[in-house]
């Protein structure tokens, strides 16, 4: 009949449609096919025999050992928190500005102390005094230590304070430096929990590290003298000790909470650096958030760049339209996401991974 050979056309058409529509969903991942209907996900017949061919018992007994086997899949694909980071960014920034020799730096100083000392991390003050445009200036970087179990070390770098010649306009620097404060605060959270679970309670790879840098502002003007004081005096010191042998890669954050995310091919970064985390950004689909536009950046990563260690200095200098919220009192906590922080630290974590299967 012409009415039964329309509709045969119309199922075919539409089942094509369907099979069209599912093969652009197939997703390979450890070599089960999983397809996506109705925005759910489920597991392809091919390879989960159907329960009603089981008896109750070893249908059971399947559905138990295929949650215990993907449950590990499931957590290592989980995304980084980059809540957690925001809300950490928040209540730093409510400190208020935080310029050297203020009220609000001590503040500051607190507050990281006070947090690490409360999770049991191995924490180091390195106290220095600054000889800058204003005088001697007390500063102190934080280095907080997680042992790895292999030797060498990943250093993970920020700054933490404001700028003092913005001390007068509220400058509370949610981006720049809040922010990437409350970045490596969840990284630490990641790596003292990877190391909770693991032998030895060391990471699996090498040790890392986190800096939290004092006084990256300029005190009067920016200038090589007049700048990154706690990265030149720590990347001094460490290379007076012997330290700086020991790190295979330093990599520093810098203004990346902004929710406009873009960040920066930094030229003066090591190469196999900006093509491994453009590796690890790639990884999630993170293409247009980098390297998109390079330029030279002075920041706390130079210090490390002159001593020969492997750099990069992971930024995003382009803050606000025309870069028009870059210190100013207008760096507040709404210009900033907790999406970009999740980038940020996705990228963190898979550039950890990758360094260490060097």
């Amino acid at each position: 009949m012409i009415f039964s050979s329309i509709r045969k056309r119309v199922l075919a058409r539409n089942r094509k449609r369907v099979l069209t529509g599912n093969k652009k969903r197939i997703l390979a991942r450890n070599k089960k096919i999983i397809l996506a209907r109705n925005g759910k996900r489920v597991l392809a017949r091919k390879w989960v025999p159907p329960v009603s061919i089981l008896r109750p018992g070893i249908a059971q007994l399947s559905i138990v050992l295929f949650a215990f086997l993907i449950a590990p899949i499931a957590a290592s694909a989980q995304h980084f928190d980059g809540a957690a980071a925001y809300e950490y960014a928040r209540q730093f920034a409510a400190i208020g500005p935080r310029w050297p020799t203020g009220q609000g730096h001590i503040k500051a100083e607190h507050f990281l102390r006070v947090h690490f000392l409360r999770a049991h991390d191995q924490l180091e003050e390195d106290a220095f005094t600054a000889d800058t445009p204003i005088g001697p200036v007390p500063l102190c970087n934080f280095i907080v230590r997680f042992p790895g179990s292999k030797p060498g070390v990943i250093v993970l770098g920020t700054h933490y304070e404001t700028n003092y010649p913005l001390r007068n306009i509220n400058f509370v620097g949610a981006n720049d430096g809040a922010s990437t404060t409350g970045l490596l605060m969840t990284i630490a959270d990641r790596l003292r929990d990877q190391a909770a679970h693991s032998p030895g309670k060391k990471l699996a790879g090498y040790s890392v590290w986190l800096v939290f840098f004092d006084g990256e502002e300029a005190i009067q003007q920016w200038s090589a003298s007049d700048s990154t004081y706690g990265s030149r005096h720590l990347a001094a010191k460490w290379g007076r000790d012997g330290t700086l042998n020991q790190i295979k890669a330093f990599m520093l954050a810098d203004m990346i909470g902004d929710k406009d995310l873009d960040i920066q091919r930094e030229t003066h970064s090591t190469a196999w650096l900006i093509s491994l985390v453009a590796e690890a950004a790639k990884k999630f689909g993170y293409q247009r958030y980098f390297f998109q536009q390079e330029m030279a950046v002075e920041d706390d990563h130079l210090p490390f760049v002159e001593r020969g260690v492997p750099s990069i200095d992971v930024i995003d200098l382009d803050y606000g339209p025309n870069n028009s919220y870059h210190h100013t009192a207008q760096d507040t906590m709404d210009k900033i996401s907790a999406h970009s922080l999740t980038i940020d630290g996705d990228v963190f974590m898979e550039s950890i991974r990758l360094i260490d299967q060097r």
